[in-house]
């Protein structure tokens, strides 16, 4: 197997283990807090990396502006992203909030032709329909398997998954190396996440196991992961082929969160789930398509 292959299928298990290791968090410790932690042990990553590859002195280069690019970058693709998704998390299952944050390739295409003035086709129409018919399949008689308040927590994945959209087609325009972007990016969630969850939440005391969770979630799920997916994007491979592979990731999470948290995986979540990726591949196969029909 070419090494582009394990570098994505590594990642694709890493990130299936998002959901279920960030809902044992949240059982006990606050949502900003866990998020400001784990972001300071991705920021030092990131910052390690840097230092050992020699793109540190990069940081020369860019100006104030650029830096403020970078900040409302992380303040809107992760900071944003992430503290919504993790009270989505809180509020349902790992499943439901999961298969709710695959929205946000769709949430790209809209992004795309509102900003980029990408066309949306009758492919991509469809792709959207699928994908939001699934948002209706999930939510209906979602009651019965979220942990708190339902709506509030679907409301705010949904939300969080337009952010991390809107962040892909900025993020896509702005021309900055992706090492030190996400080093600041990082930097950013753990300022904005402290000052927020200092002024709103109860700061609880980390222990024992709860470390490893963070260390996991920080370095492995959002350094290590990107790093990884970097590699397998890299070389003479199929992208297309190997960027697919991540559409394997809420399925395999669901597996992840029924044997770690003991969730059962209904069958409303899977033909849920189905509708959305469904969606999301559709747009990707068009996209594939129309490319090898231009070459």
């Amino acid at each position: 197997m070419k090494k582009n292959y394990i570098y994505a299928i590594l990642t694709v298990f890493i990130w299936s283990t998002l959901a279920a290791t960030a809902k044992m968090l949240l059982a006990d410790i606050p949502n900003l807090q866990t998020l400001a932690v784990s972001s300071i042990f991705s920021f030092v990553f990131m910052l390690v990396i840097n230092i050992i590859t020699g793109s540190i002195r990069g940081l020369k280069k860019y100006s104030i502006k650029d830096y403020a690019i970078m900040a409302g970058l992380g303040f809107l693709g992760l900071f944003m992203y992430s503290a919504l998704y993790y009270y989505g998390l809180a509020q349902l299952t790992s499943q439901e909030a999961c298969i709710l944050n695959y929205l946000w390739p769709i949430m790209l295409v809209i992004f795309s032709s509102i900003i980029l003035k990408e066309k949306i086709t009758v492919t991509k129409a469809l792709a959207m329909f699928c994908s939001f018919l699934g948002i209706i399949i999930l939510s209906t008689g979602s009651g019965s398997l979220a942990t708190g308040n339902a709506a509030a927590g679907m409301i705010s994945c949904i939300v969080a998954a337009a952010c991390y959209g809107l962040f892909s087609v900025l993020n896509k325009k702005a021309d900055y190396n992706q090492n030190i972007a996400m080093m600041v990016i990082w930097i950013v969630v753990v300022i904005c996440s402290a000052i927020l969850g200092l002024m709103t939440e109860e700061w609880k005391p980390i222990e024992g196991i709860q470390w490893l969770g963070m260390l996991w979630l920080g370095v492995v799920i959002d350094a290590v992961a990107y790093l990884l997916w970097a590699l397998a994007l890299k070389g003479d491979e199929n992208t297309a082929k190997i960027a697919n592979l991540a559409y394997l990731t809420p399925f395999l999470s669901l597996v992840v969160s029924a044997i770690v948290l003991k969730e059962q995986i209904k069958m409303r979540a899977v033909i849920a789930l189905i509708f959305i990726v469904g969606g999301i591949l559709l747009q990707s196969f068009y996209d594939y398509a129309r490319k090898k029909k231009c070459t």
